[in-house]
């Protein structure tokens, strides 16, 4: 039996927005992610956890190009002062935003981090959440990415749970890489 973590007092949701999740450019089992990431949402929301929502702006052209179709995020946002969408142009939800002053001002000390990709942005926000002293939980299940191609002479196609689980594990000796999303307690901030 897994031992149920301590409560987190902050949810990170990292670039949920169209592109990733819905149609010809969503991440495998989006499905099961956005069941898992929408769960998360109403657990913290109830326990009056800090919601932050990061939008990464992408190049013109992309995806999720600012205010394109895919660029929006899919998962809908509460509007109050304990939830917020922060956009980033870098994998790291922290390099040239309010993210670390948002959680600071709350007084977080814990916090949840979910979303796509996982070897990109999540895992980039994640470390620098770890460097900045937070206790970091990443639901093995609420994170996700894409197949990684083959590549011809250097090794097989490598399937994106796959991808996702070593992602993980890159930062596992410092963060809870081993809790699923149902697990994942949270309680609001001191600061709330």
């Amino acid at each position: 039996m897994t031992e149920t973590p301590l409560p987190v007092q902050a949810l990170i949701v990292v670039d949920v927005q169209k592109d990733g999740v819905t149609g010809a450019g969503a991440v495998p089992a989006a499905d099961v992610l956005l069941d898992r990431t929408a769960g998360l949402l109403a657990r913290a929301r109830r326990a009056g956890a800090v919601v932050v929502h990061l939008q990464n702006d992408g190049d013109p052209g992309s995806g999720d190009e600012p205010f394109t179709p895919g660029w929006a995020l899919h998962l809908p946002v509460v509007e109050g002062p304990a939830e917020s969408v922060i956009r980033k142009t870098w994998d790291d939800g922290f390099k040239d935003t309010s993210l670390g002053a948002v959680l600071a001002e709350a007084g977080v000390e814990a916090l949840a981090v979910c979303g796509v990709m996982s070897e990109m942005c999540v895992q980039a926000t994640a470390r620098t959440a770890l460097e900045r002293g937070y206790r970091v939980v990443l639901p093995y299940d609420a994170h996700a990415t894409h197949d990684v191609p083959a590549a011809p002479g250097i090794s097989s196609a490598v399937p994106a749970a796959v991808v996702s689980r070593v992602a993980a594990w890159a930062i596992s000796a410092d963060a809870d890489v081993t809790t699923p999303a149902s697990a994942v307690r949270f309680t609001a901030p001191p600061g709330a």
